[in-house]
């Protein structure tokens, strides 16, 4: 369509990445939410951004998230993120607390 307006053959987007940078945006606040005290636990993390704000409810919300993926693998690839779109996708001190210790959110 676009070639016969003249213009440009249209970019291949990675579906995977901009859902990664999408997600862990929403993940990255939710944790900053937390660490400056906003919420009061990861509980009510969940729930509003499950009822708030369209958090995939089959996902938990972004802490029962962060602990079914692995808080590791969160902060592994938000810092790969950091590399490429900068510090938006700095991982925050309460994520780097949780690797550091192998806790969970949820220690169920």
């Amino acid at each position: 369509m676009y070639a016969l307006l003249g213009g440009a053959p249209r970019k291949k987007f990675d579906v995977e990445l901009i859902q990664q940078r999408v997600s862990l945006m929403m993940i990255n606040e939710a944790l900053l939410c937390l660490q400056e005290g906003i919420i009061s636990c990861p509980r009510d993390g969940d729930i509003g951004a499950v009822f708030g704000l369209g958090f995939p409810p089959f996902e938990g919300g972004p802490f029962r998230y962060i602990d079914h993926i692995g808080a590791s693998r969160i902060m592994a690839t938000l810092e790969s993120l950091e590399k490429i779109y900068g510090k938006r996708f700095s991982p925050p001190r309460i994520l780097k607390d949780i690797v550091q210790s192998g806790k969970k959110f949820y220690e169920e």
